[in-house]
């Protein structure tokens, strides 16, 4: 593994902030060297929100990530808008075609198109849309092991929720197998 530079968008209350801490924590408990920098819209729930993800070999120099993405994990239309365009040639954008139908026009990257809300309810808790998207990221890179996600999970959230480690397991694995289709 390289250097992974992930941007982790949506709008506030669909997990983009905790995706983003997770594959951080995910980082630290592989001895990677890691950056998470949090952007919040005024609104807060609701509003916009993103973070900058980078997980790495090599020591982090800048939390920012503009134009220099390697990943793009998109949640809603803003988010598809505002953030395609930062993916280099090369990269991946992960789209939850749940809630975007636009299409991406470009062709120099990878894209995959999840229909993240769509497969949380048939897992039966719509809040795991999130898990399902960081899923679909863990099986097309190799910036961290599942393992480590669900290891962070349990750090990140503490004892009480590792009683949902489970059906985050199942909502990790749904979305590493949409990326098949």
């Amino acid at each position: 593994m390289s250097t992974a530079r992930v941007i982790c968008a949506g709008f506030g209350g669909q997990g983009v902030m905790s995706m983003g801490q997770l594959l951080t924590y995910a980082g630290m408990l592989e001895n990677k060297e890691v950056s998470w920098l949090p952007s919040y819209g005024p609104e807060m729930r609701g509003g916009t929100a993103n973070c900058a993800v980078t997980v790495s070999s090599e020591p982090v120099g800048s939390p920012l990530i503009t134009d220099d993405a390697t990943a793009a994990i998109l949640m809603n239309a803003p988010a598809f808008e505002k953030f395609q365009k930062d993916v280099v040639p090369g990269g991946k954008i992960l789209v939850n075609s749940s809630l975007i139908d636009t299409k991406v026009d470009r062709d120099d990257v990878d894209v995959y198109y999840i229909p993240a809300n769509d497969l949380a309810v048939e897992l039966g808790n719509p809040k795991v849309a999130n898990m399902i998207m960081l899923g679909a990221y863990l099986e097309v890179s190799d910036t961290v092991d599942i393992e480590s996600v669900l290891d962070a999970f349990k750090k990140v959230f503490g004892p009480s929720k590792e009683k949902f480690v489970p059906l985050n397991r199942d909502a990790l694995q749904k979305g590493m197998d949409a990326t098949k289709n």
